[in-house]
C-alpha cells in the first residue's frame, strides 16, 4: 500500500485511538425538563423564522423585508448561543474548575471567540 493511504480498518482504528485520548464526545449536560423545553421552543421559532425567509424569496418579497427578517434570526440564534454559553460557564466550567482541571478555562474563551 502507497504511503498516505489508508484502509478503513485503520481509519476505524485512528477514530477510536481519538476517541480515547478526547473524551469531548462523551460529555454531556443534564437539563431540566423546563429548561430542555424552553430551549427547544426557541429553536423552534428559529426554524419558522427561517421557514418564513424561504415562503419570502418563493413570493419575491422586497429584499429589505428579507433582510430584516435575516436579522431577526440572525439576533435570536446569538441569543441562544449566549443562554447556552451561560450555562456551560455557570455549570461545566465551575465544575471543572472546582475539580482543578483549569483546561477547560481555554475552552470556554474559544468557545467564546466562536460565538462573538
Amino acid at each position: 500500500m502507497a504511503e498516505g493511504n489508508t484502509t478503513d480498518s485503520q481509519r476505524g482504528n485512528e477514530a477510536a485511538e481519538d476517541r480515547e485520548i478526547c473524551h469531548c464526545h462523551l460529555k454531556t449536560t443534564p437539563r431540566a425538563e423546563k429548561e430542555l423545553k424552553a430551549l427547544k421552543n426557541r429553536l423552534n421559532r428559529m426554524a419558522g423564522q427561517l421557514s418564513g425567509i424561504g415562503k419570502m424569496l418563493d413570493e419575491n418579497r422586497y429584499c429589505g423585508e428579507v433582510l430584516t427578517q435575516v436579522a431577526a434570526v440572525e439576533s435570536a440564534l446569538q441569543s441562544f448561543g449566549y443562554l447556552i454559553l451561560q450555562e456551560h460557564m455557570e455549570t461545566c466550567v465551575v465544575e471543572e474548575v472546582r475539580k482543578g482541571n483549569l483546561a477547560v478555562v481555554d475552552e470556554a474563551v474559544e468557545l467564546m471567540k466562536k460565538l462573538k
